[in-house]
């Protein structure tokens, strides 16, 4: 019984990890359009430039939306979240 009891923690705090560190970046979004102006990313990460604003956005929309993002922060364009 004890084994599942920490399964079942461990299983919770890998699920959660992950969600409490999108909380920031999500709260960036402040017209609540689902992307990321330059502006909203400069105000989470104030050394962002517009070139590399330009290199995340990579559909070129002048958006970057949360999976642009993630792989920004992934290849260390951006700080990790949380």
């Amino acid at each position: 019984m004890k084994q599942l009891a920490f399964s079942a923690a461990a299983l919770a705090a890998l699920i959660a990890s992950p969600l409490a560190a999108m909380e920031p970046i999500t709260q960036a979004d402040t017209d609540g359009n689902g992307t990321y102006s330059l502006a909203e990313l400069q105000a989470a990460f104030p050394d962002l430039t517009e070139e590399t604003f330009a290199t995340i956005d990579v559909n070129a929309d002048g958006e970057a939306d949360l999976a642009e993002v993630t792989a920004a922060e992934e290849a260390g364009l951006l700080p990790t979240a949380g």
